[in-house]
């Protein structure tokens, strides 16, 4: 489910972890530069926005993301970590070219990010949730 990632801002280099409430990830701008957004809503963060970090491809589709006005989104980040079915880390790598799809959603001034997950399409994923990463 992509709990933790790294990525380059200004020139240093970030890790960061989901369940760390100040969390916050880059997002790529049309200028080639991005901004920083915070990563998804935690039960004890004030707001309106959905719990968690991630939004379900498939539920996107169908529309349940509709009310907070999603808006689709490059995530320009250098490796994210996965835990395996037993609970072990992986860190993988995105090759040049590739992003992780973002959804921001708004509700009033509340603006959060989530990471867009689907189903692994490999038959023996050791992973639940995968992030959608796209090239281009």
């Amino acid at each position: 489910m992509c709990g933790g990632v790294y990525y380059s801002h200004k020139g240093q280099a970030i890790r960061v972890f989901f369940p760390n409430p100040r969390a916050m990830l880059p997002v790529a701008t049309r200028d080639g530069d991005h901004q920083l957004l915070p990563w998804g809503r935690r039960p004890h963060q004030v707001g309106k926005l959905p719990l968690g970090g991630w939004a379900r491809l498939e539920s996107v589709y169908a529309g349940r993301w509709d009310r907070w006005f999603p808006r689709p989104v490059k995530l320009p980040l250098l490796r994210f970590m996965e835990k395996d079915i037993e609970g072990r880390s992986h860190w993988y790598e995105l090759t040049r070219g590739q992003w992780i799809q973002g959804l921001v959603a708004r509700y009033d001034q509340e603006q959060r990010l989530y990471v867009v997950t689907m189903e692994p399409q490999q038959e023996d994923a050791v992973h639940e949730r995968w992030p959608r990463i796209l090239s281009g």
